[in-house]
């Protein structure tokens, strides 16, 4: 009977164990590197929030900023691994999964981030969203986070001041080409590593925007900023195919809706957010920010648009031409 009775107990607290199991939330944790004050640090803590509300306890939303779970260069796989549910990665990051978002990378292509928004909602900009499901990746939406200028030791006005000179770059052989067309050293780091490899001179300069150099401090550790506006610096939120389509429908659906929401609240912030922190940048006395003239910003474009054609062929000159429209007069 003693046996009979531990039979019956230990099934019973199976029952309880898996109703418990049911019963727990589905977590969706969403690792990213930068900053909780910047586009994306403010789109994915509302994210957290509006899942929070509306979804209560049935899926459970878990932010981790600043790489404190993964950097860009190794969240992806850890996606593909289930270690992480939700990431934005910069669209630099994706090149060993598509070429096609290479396009992003390419100096000089947008003219704003008017013109890469409407790009990104066009039937080509859209289609690049699915361009990874056959690797487990799905494209949820785009992230903005604005134009991207150059840092550097030594003030650069010409493309010439920058030969020679050692810069960071993301993870990016089309960044690396843009260097290159420069006759400066590009080197592949971590977004974490920057600051200590701008303080400690082992990198002369660097690219980002407004809100990155500002909320990672810098413009402390770079005495000239060249308002280059050469780039953009976008983010592509992305989930695992597996992770995503085992959610039941009806939750997926307003996880989806509250992600969609959360994006366009970061991309309606990340203009304002990089007006006020060029402003900050100015204000704090701490470096010289150089803005070009008409000549030399052709210098700059004619040393770097020779870039595009040597991408042509991976990215595909048709994308690229739909790209450039967006951003003729």
């Amino acid at each position: 009977m003693n046996l009979v009775r531990m039979g019956v107990a230990a099934a019973a607290l199976l029952v309880l164990a898996s109703a418990a199991s049911a019963a727990d939330p589905i977590v969706i944790k969403y690792s990213h590197v930068v900053a909780e004050n910047t586009p994306k640090g403010l789109s994915a803590l509302k994210f957290r929030d509006l899942v929070a509300e509306r979804l209560g306890g049935k899926v459970k939303v878990e932010v981790f900023p600043n790489s404190q779970l993964f950097n860009d260069d190794t969240v992806l796989q850890a996606m593909l691994l289930g270690d992480v549910q939700l990431a934005a990665p910069s669209l630099s990051k994706f090149e060993k999964y598509t070429q096609s978002l290479q396009i992003y990378d390419l100096p000089f292509l947008f003219k704003d981030m008017e013109a890469v928004e409407k790009f990104q909602n066009s039937p080509a900009g859209q289609k690049m969203l699915d361009s990874m499901a056959k690797k487990g990746l799905l494209g949820l939406g785009y992230l903005h986070n604005g134009m991207k200028q150059i840092s550097a030791s030594k003030p650069l006005r010409v493309p010439a001041d920058a030969a020679g000179l050692k810069f960071r770059i993301m993870t990016s052989d089309v960044l690396a080409a843009q260097f290159d067309a420069l006759k400066a050293t590009p080197l592949k780091k971590p977004f974490s590593e920057v600051f200590t490899l701008l303080q400690t001179r082992a990198v002369d300069g660097q690219e980002n925007t407004w809100s990155n150099i500002w909320s990672q401090k810098f413009h402390e550790v770079q005495p000239y900023i060249t308002e280059s506006n050469h780039g953009v610096l976008d983010y592509l939120v992305v989930t695992s195919a597996e992770f995503w389509t085992g959610m039941p429908a009806d939750i997926r659906k307003e996880v989806k809706k509250a992600l969609d929401e959360s994006i366009a609240y970061g991309n309606k912030t990340s203009h304002e957010i990089a007006e006020g922190d060029r402003k900050k940048i100015a204000d704090s006395g701490r470096t010289t920010i150089i803005q070009l003239d008409d000549r030399q910003r052709a210098l700059w474009v004619d040393a770097m648009k020779p870039v595009w054609k040597q991408f042509e062929k991976e990215i595909g000159p048709d994308l690229i031409q739909a790209a450039a429209d967006f951003s003729k007069p």
